[in-house]
C-alpha cells in the first residue's frame, strides 16, 4: 500500500516514513468513519497513550534528577493531558488529514480537541507498531521536546504550581469545576472554582474555561502563600 500524497506529506512533517502506511491510515480514522472492513483509531489511541506516558516519564526523570515524585507527577499530567496532545496535533497539521464521517466533519471535527488528542496518541502507537519503541520515543521527544524542557523550569503555570504544592503535601490533585457561565455564545464568561481535598477553595472569572482555571489556581496559590 502506497500512502497518498497528503499522508506522505504528513508523515514527513512528523519525521517518520511508514513501512506499513495502513497503520497511519488507521491512526487517522475516527470512529465516525469506521466500518466492518475499516477499523477506527480507538485501539491505537489506547496503546499510544501508554507509550506517550512512558516516554515523557522517562524524559522527566532524566531531565531533573532532583525532582520528587510529587513534583514529577503533575508535570507528567500536564504533558500528556488532552490539551497538550491536541496542541501538538495542531502544530503538525493533523486535523487536515483526519478521516471523518460526514456528520463529524460538518460539526467541525477537524478542530475538536478530543478528536485531535486521540488521533495524536494513535499516531504514536502507529509509529511504535511500525518501527518499534525507539522510533516512537524519537517521535515523542521531537514533538514534545520543548514542552518537556519547559516542564521543569521555574516558569510553570499556576495550575501546575498548585498541583505540585498539593501533591507535595499529600492533598492529591486540585478539583476544578465551572460554577457559572454567562454572556453570549460568541463572548462567554466562565466562573471556575478550584477546591482542595482539605476544603480550601478559590474562584475566578475569565473569557475561557482554561483561563478561568489558571486564574482560580493563581488566586488559591496567593491565599496559600505558595506563589513562586
Amino acid at each position: 500500500m502506497r500512502p497518498s500524497a497528503e499522508l506522505a506529506a504528513f508523515a514527513a512533517r512528523i519525521g517518520h516514513s511508514f513501512a506499513r502506511p495502513e497503520l497511519l491510515v488507521e491512526a487517522l480514522t475516527h470512529p465516525s468513519l469506521a466500518s466492518p472492513g475499516r477499523r477506527s483509531n480507538q485501539r491505537l489511541e489506547f496503546l499510544g497513550d501508554r507509550v506517550l506516558g512512558l516516554v515523557v516519564a522517562e524524559a522527566l526523570l532524566a531531565g531533573d534528577s532532583g525532582a520528587a515524585e510529587g513534583q514529577l507527577a503533575p508535570r507528567l499530567n500536564a504533558l500528556v493531558r488532552q490539551e497538550a496532545c491536541a496542541d501538538v496535533a495542531r502544530a503538525v497539521g493533523l486535523g487536515a488529514v483526519l478521516k471523518l464521517g460526514r456528520s463529524e466533519m460538518q460539526s467541525g471535527g477537524r478542530r475538536k480537541e478530543a478528536i485531535l488528542a486521540d488521533a495524536m496518541e494513535a499516531v504514536i502507537a502507529a509509529v511504535y507498531l511500525d518501527a518499534g519503541f525507539a522510533a516512537a520515543r524519537e517521535l515523542v521527544l521531537r514533538l514534545w521536546g520543548e514542552r518537556i524542557a519547559r516542564a521543569g523550569s521555574s516558569a510553570r503555570d499556576a495550575k501546575t504550581e498548585l498541583q505540585e504544592w498539593t501533591q507535595a503535601r499529600g492533598l492529591g490533585l486540585p478539583a476544578y469545576a465551572v460554577v457559572a457561565r454567562t454572556g453570549a455564545d460568541h463572548a462567554p464568561r466562565f466562573t471556575v472554582e478550584v477546591r482542595l481535598a482539605d476544603g480550601m477553595a478559590a474562584r475566578a472569572e475569565a473569557g475561557s474555561r482554561r483561563a478561568a482555571e489558571q486564574a482560580a489556581a493563581a488566586a488559591l496559590l496567593a491565599r496559600l502563600g505558595a506563589a513562586g
